[in-house]
């Protein structure tokens, strides 16, 4: 489980965040959910704990921004964690 709690909305800047380092396992989680085909508003409510039928427009938002910060990340992120800015 990741260290911080889990924001409405991960970051979307081109840098790589302390709140996106807690959260490699949570983005990890997402990924293979997405992958496998799950129903997103299930994974949200297991991954992130909103229900999505008390709010959808958060639950939304949140599975969203977090799938894009994770393929992001797996596209181009992980970049600075394999070679960090001097």
């Amino acid at each position: 489980m990741a260290n911080s709690p889990i924001s409405d909305l991960a970051p979307d800047g081109p840098d790589l965040t302390a709140y996106d380092r807690d959260q490699m396992s949570t983005y990890l989680r997402l990924i293979d959910a997405a992958d496998d085909g799950a129903d997103w508003r299930e994974a949200v409510e297991i991954i992130f704990g909103v229900d999505p039928n008390a709010d959808l427009e958060r639950a939304r938002a949140t599975y969203d921004s977090h799938l894009a910060r994770a393929r992001w990340i797996s596209a181009r992120g992980y970049q600075s964690l394999v070679w960090p800015k001097a």
